[in-house]
């Protein structure tokens, strides 16, 4: 069925909350769509934050979808970008309560950074992730073994308690490749990943029955990236993230050790998609990846 579509032709703002999962895109596509509204009466980011008793800071965040959006200062913007029908207005309102109702990740704000928490939102509503690692399993394959195990290396002075915390926040992201609709994920590691044997023979056989297990479901597909693969070269891991929502671009994901990076312009999602084709291409093929897999299973027996 085709997206309801405005008067201007864009989809309406009931189409794209149909068309999007989680607080996270929908705030995003609210400040998609304020953004539009400002620019096309060409109102300046110091004038609408003044007319919210804010700065451009503000409206700029606002716009990106970093923060939601308070129902007053929405009411004053749509006032002055012109829309006073009654039923649009409330379009919007109803678009920012549920943008700015929690998400599922709040259970874990013990052990949730902030940096990572738009990561989960955006996670969750993409329909495609195309994922690169080189030194561990992507968190969305992981066993909750090997995740214990990753996770006291990238924790060594936490209480174990509160690692405990930080792998059930990693199972439960999991649980959208299990939903009705879920994301078709598309993994490339390094062979390296799967030659270090964290947690030891135990947790890394178990982890290897799991990666046979998760490539047989239709929307997972994995592919081994051999040493001699020179687009490798990019060294570090990539997340790219694509949405069924028309308002919500393509994302790159770059994270490190105590923080993290997003890439939203066009430039340089292009870049990295490059990176990703590459990959995807020299890498061994997912019907060799998992011959490749049963015969480290079998050096691990």
């Amino acid at each position: 069925m085709p997206a309801m579509m405005q008067p201007s032709g864009e989809p309406s703002l009931r189409a794209a909350q149909e068309q999007s999962n989680g607080p996270t895109a929908l705030r995003i596509i609210l400040g998609v769509k304020l953004r539009r509204l400002r620019q096309s009466l060409d109102i300046s980011r110091e004038d609408a934050g003044r007319a919210i008793r804010g700065s451009h800071a503000k409206i700029t965040r606002l716009e990106r979808g970093q923060v939601g959006a308070k129902e007053r200062d929405l009411r004053d913007l749509l006032t002055l970008y012109g829309i006073h029908d009654p039923q649009e207005r409330e379009e919007f309102f109803d678009l920012a309560r549920q943008a700015n109702s929690p998400g599922w990740w709040c259970q874990y704000s013990d052990v949730l950074e902030d940096w990572f928490e738009l990561h989960l939102g955006l996670e969750d509503a993409a329909s495609l992730i195309r994922t690169y690692e080189v030194q561990f399993l992507p968190g969305l394959l992981q066993t909750e073994d090997y995740a214990f195990a990753v996770s006291k290396l990238g924790y060594p002075t936490t209480e174990p308690r509160k690692v405990a915390r930080i792998v059930d926040l990693r199972m439960a992201r999991q649980k959208l490749l299990h939903r009705a609709d879920p994301p078709r994920l598309w993994a490339v590691v390094d062979e390296a990943v799967l030659r270090r044997p964290f947690g030891g023979v135990e947790v890394m056989r178990g982890q290897i029955e799991h990666l046979l297990k998760m490539i047989e479901l239709p929307h997972v597909t994995l592919q081994v990236a051999p040493f001699e693969v020179t687009a490798a070269a990019a060294g570090t891991p990539v997340t790219l993230l694509r949405f069924a929502a028309p308002d919500l671009g393509d994302k790159v994901y770059l994270e490190h050790l105590t923080n993290a990076v997003y890439l939203d312009k066009p430039s340089e999602v292009d870049q990295y998609t490059l990176i990703m084709d590459r990959l995807c291409t020299e890498a061994r093929q997912p019907a060799e990846t998992a011959d490749f897999l049963r015969r480290i299973l079998d050096e691990l027996r």
